[in-house]
């Protein structure tokens, strides 16, 4: 039994929702194919807006980020990594949703790009401010997709992000706010100036389920289209290896691919393994911690009453995988309870340095996708836990290239 709800970070089906897709058409924006499945759709029926009407709107904003960004929203592809496979002795396959060629290099505009529509269908201002703490992938998402929306940005950055980057921000009209530490405070300074924002009126306009939880609904996407390609496919994978940061993505990706599971689209869910570097993998500590309790649902109804006693911020987090450094990972509880106590139990895993390193020169020499190490963790997941016996080289897995090879 889900012992969760929207205040711990399920999101949920809104009611009334349904699986009508147009599987023919792949090509087709994921906010108008899965529509039905999401809340902002939900909401514009409500709002008195007509299925036409939310297509429209869906395509109009899409038209202004494919201007921006060169690319709209489709379907990416998932890949079957044949060569890799053979390379590491994984004889029951690796399969690969890509996220490289998506809006911004990633996945994280689709978060972004669900949190504008909300936006629009609910009549906010467009001088409403809206604010992010990042310095990666999920920055320029929302950049690119504030522009788009015509919405003021606020970009909270930290001292060393790279210039390339705030280059690329202040092209986009984005502000950038330069994060320095105060004296006598403690805690991520982006994030702490990103909350002084939000107290002074701005929107959060991230990809961390806990300060907005619509940015769930936008991320379901991801796990909309792997469950449909699933089904299309006749594949029923084992596991399915998440990189872990703030944990918006397999937070996102799990719970659509459970509701896919109970609507009867895919016949099992794979299990999740969530990945984090070595070098900061809070939510490893977190998850042991309910897993060595005597009870484990009373433990995780304390962590969801208070989660500060269970998830711990990291010292001096440090690795390869930039893109997952958070020092908390935010969006934590669905993740536990669903590795833990959900139907299909997996468990975190941890990469070290060389198994980062090595994942990313795995998927350019064999797969030919320029990923980023934080976007082939999943990938470095995979081959420590090989090496632990953790996953048997006849499981069929898959794993999220979420970010493409750049600069920053």
């Amino acid at each position: 039994m889900n012992l969760l709800d929207q205040n711990s970070g399920w999101l949920g089906l809104p009611p009334g929702a349904n699986w009508e897709i147009e599987n023919s058409a792949s090509d087709v924006n994921p906010f108008i194919n899965y529509r039905k499945l999401l809340w902002a759709y939900d909401l514009a029926n409500t709002n008195g807006l007509t299925d036409s009407d939310f297509i429209a709107l869906v395509r109009n904003l899409d038209e202004e980020v494919s201007e921006i960004a060169g690319v709209g929203f489709k379907e990416t592809p998932l890949v079957y990594l044949t060569e890799l496979s053979k390379t590491i002795g994984q004889n029951g396959g690796i399969w690969a949703k890509n996220e490289t060629n998506n809006v911004g290099g990633s996945h994280k505009a689709r978060h972004l790009f669900g949190l504008a529509l909300r936006l629009e269908i609910e009549g906010v201002s467009k001088n409403k401010p809206l604010t992010i703490a990042s310095c990666g992938n999920a920055a320029l998402a929302a950049s690119i997709i504030a522009k788009a929306a015509k919405r003021p940005l606020t970009v909270n950055v930290p001292t060393w992000a790279e210039v390339s980057l705030l280059d690329q921000l202040s092209d986009n009209g984005a502000q950038i706010q330069v994060c320095e530490r105060r004296e006598g405070e403690s805690g991520d300074p982006c994030i702490l100036r990103f909350r002084e924002l939000l107290d002074e009126g701005a929107l959060p306009f991230g990809c961390q389920g806990t300060e907005n939880l619509w940015t769930i609904d936008g991320g379901k996407t991801l796990g909309f289209e792997l469950s449909n390609q699933l089904n299309k496919m006749a594949l029923r994978p084992n596991r399915i290896l998440v990189q872990v940061g703030g944990g918006a993505l397999a937070s996102s990706t799990m719970q659509a691919l459970t509701e896919a599971n109970q609507l009867g689209i895919i016949e099992d869910r794979p299990a999740l393994n969530t990945v984090q570097a070595k070098g900061c993998s809070p939510l490893s500590l977190a998850f042991n911690q309910i897993a060595d309790s005597k009870n484990h649902s009373e433990a995780l109804s304390e962590a969801i009453a208070n989660p500060l006693k269970y998830m711990e911020p990291w010292e001096n987090p440090s690795s390869v995988a930039t893109g997952i450094l958070d020092d908390i990972t935010y969006d934590w509880i669905p993740l536990v309870w669903d590795m833990l106590m959900g139907n299909s139990p997996g468990g975190p895993l941890q990469a070290s340095e060389d198994d980062l390193l090595l994942a990313k020169n795995l998927v350019s020499e064999h797969a030919d996708i320029s990923a980023s190490a934080t976007g082939t963790a999943g990938l470095a997941g995979l081959l420590a836990a090989k090496r632990d016996a953790c996953i048997k080289s006849e499981d069929s897995v898959i794993v999220l290239l979420t970010g493409v090879e750049r600069d920053f």
